[in-house]
């Protein structure tokens, strides 16, 4: 599976263990929650949940109204009958596999959910996540940055002379865009830390699957990409 394939996969999974949702509904909910996927399309979107079906993580469900007209002409949808030229409204459920396979990737916290990408929609679904788990994707992004940035200072340091003012004005925006994200994970990290010194144990909520820790009950969810260097 290609790095951006496992991406959808989180995602998808993400979603729909917060609600079942037909795939129209999905998309809007890629696109306008989880910014790294604004310019995805149903191209991309469809044959992951077939996948996801052929693996026993979703069922189909039909009924309801249409789904939107909008997919593009002669796209083969799966287990969708046309209605009056439009296609049936198909309701995709998480499955107690499915539930397993989401809970299984959100405790990943290897190098992959550091990357840019990657790092985006697992911060997304930090609201689902334990708290010791956060913590490692937090620490190994922010130390992934902290190489780039020293890579990053280094060239500079070594081409500053052949550079003209605008590829260096633009080499050193890069730099402040790492820079600001640095200090982000570090107020993040440190907010952390202090919510597990300051919540006393009694109050914690050791359901099973938080593995005995406090749960994150934070609001709404940022975008870290938008200040992340590509």
């Amino acid at each position: 599976m290609s790095r951006r394939s496992g991406v959808l996969e989180f995602a998808v999974l993400g979603l729909l263990r917060e609600s079942p949702m037909h795939g129209y509904e999905l998309r809007k909910r890629l696109n306008t929650s989880l910014g790294v996927f604004r310019a995805f399309s149903y191209g991309s979107l469809y044959p992951c949940l077939k996948t996801l079906v052929g693996n026993g993580w979703l069922i189909e469900e039909s009924g309801g109204a249409p789904e939107d007209a909008s997919v593009p002409a002669g796209r083969v949808v799966p287990s969708t009958a046309a209605l009056g030229g439009r296609r049936a409204k198909i309701v995709y459920r998480l499955t107690a596999e499915g539930k397993e396979r989401f809970e299984e990737l959100l405790s990943h916290t290897g190098p992959d959910a550091w990357e840019d990408e990657h790092f985006g929609v697992r911060f997304a679904f930090f609201g689902q996540t334990s708290r010791d788990v956060r913590m490692r994707v937090l620490e190994g992004r922010r130390s992934r940055l902290e190489e780039r940035l020293e890579k990053m200072r280094a060239s500079l340091a070594r081409t500053r002379e052949r550079l003209d003012d605008y590829t260096l004005e633009l080499q050193r925006h890069g730099m402040e865009s790492v820079e600001r994200e640095v200090r982000w994970l570090n107020e993040l990290i440190e907010s952390e830390r202090a919510g597990r010194e300051q919540r006393p144990a009694a109050e914690q909520d050791t359901s099973e699957d938080t593995g005995g820790l406090p749960r994150h009950r934070g609001g709404t969810r940022p975008d870290p990409s938008d200040e992340t260097a590509k």
